[in-house]
């Protein structure tokens, strides 16, 4: 896939690179501000397991 990718990107070896790079940048980018909010609500980090009653038994 990143074959394919790097043959069809324009330009010599360096401008393959930086426009690379610029690509990489703007996936995440768009990781961070859209996606990521929109699944945290989705995932479990925040369901706490521990009991809180254990609290009393000390």
């Amino acid at each position: 896939m990143y074959g394919w990718i790097w043959r069809h990107l324009p330009g010599n070896a360096w401008v393959r690179a930086l426009i690379s790079l610029a690509l990489m940048l703007a996936i995440v980018f768009v990781l961070f501000q859209y996606v990521f909010p929109w699944a945290e609500p989705l995932l479990p980090f925040n369901d706490v397991t521990v009991d809180e009653g254990m609290e009393s038994l000390r």
